[in-house]
């Protein structure tokens, strides 16, 4: 793939357009991920998985760029290769995988969209999805995310602005743990997303929840869930790093 554009969504995480080299356009599932495929300095081959930050649209068939939000991470050997790719540059990816998608066959009445840093692209994708869910049987949504402080609250205005189209049914809760704006929404919250999850009451008869982002918000979230009598099928999960 080729790197179309480059943006900085926070100091540390940048927002990368890649289109295909062979023009095609990429199908994917809103929830997917691709992998990137690199080399240590010693040569030895790697990959590392970056979740899908395209907003595809149905209705215009598959989408010919591929967005992804990546973090850089000081002494980071993908943060190299990233950081070094000028505009024109060529990576190599396969993919797209994964199965952390929302599910056609759901009747819940409600999703509970979980996030922290990165965790939250995925949901950026799902937005079409959602925008139809809402229309077709007006599910309700909340996305809980979780950041230090406002400048690392990624793709938050496009969230914000989703909530302000759809105000009866998307619901969108910046949890800020050690900052928040100076002028908070009504909805930010100060505190980590695993605190103000019980503020939503997790409802085991209508509720689906979808966790992303740390291991230990995704391991601290699951356990209050399931504690709130949700269901394992019922609560879906992905991990960005390893917990060990």
């Amino acid at each position: 793939m080729k790197l179309v554009s480059r943006r900085m969504l926070a100091p540390s995480v940048a927002h990368l357009t890649f289109a295909r080299d062979d023009g095609q356009p990429l199908a994917f599932i809103p929830g997917q991920f691709l992998q990137v495929h690199f080399h240590y300095a010693d040569g030895t081959a790697t990959r590392r998985s970056y979740s899908l930050a395209t907003i595809h649209d149905p209705a215009r068939g598959a989408d010919a760029m591929v967005e992804l939000a990546v973090s850089y991470v000081a002494g980071g050997a993908a943060t190299a290769l990233f950081e070094g790719l000028e505009i024109g540059g060529r990576i190599d990816a396969s993919g797209p995988y994964g199965r952390f998608c929302l599910v056609p066959a759901d009747r819940n009445a409600r999703y509970l969209l979980i996030g922290t840093g990165t965790g939250v692209t995925p949901y950026r994708a799902m937005l079409p999805q959602l925008q139809a869910l809402i229309a077709q049987r007006g599910v309700e949504v909340v996305l809980l995310f979780g950041a230090r402080n406002p400048a690392e609250l990624l793709y938050g205005a496009e969230f914000r602005a989703f909530a302000e189209r759809h105000p009866r049914h998307f619901r969108f809760v910046p949890c800020f743990s050690r900052e928040l704006p100076e002028a908070p929404h009504a909805d930010a919250r100060r505190g980590y997303v695993q605190q103000v999850l019980p503020e939503f009451a997790p409802n085991p008869a209508t509720d689906i929840a979808y966790l992303c982002g740390n291991p230990n918000m995704v391991d601290a979230c699951f356990e209050a869930l399931k504690a709130d009598g949700l269901g394992v099928a019922q609560i879906r999960r992905e991990k960005y790093v390893s917990s060990k």
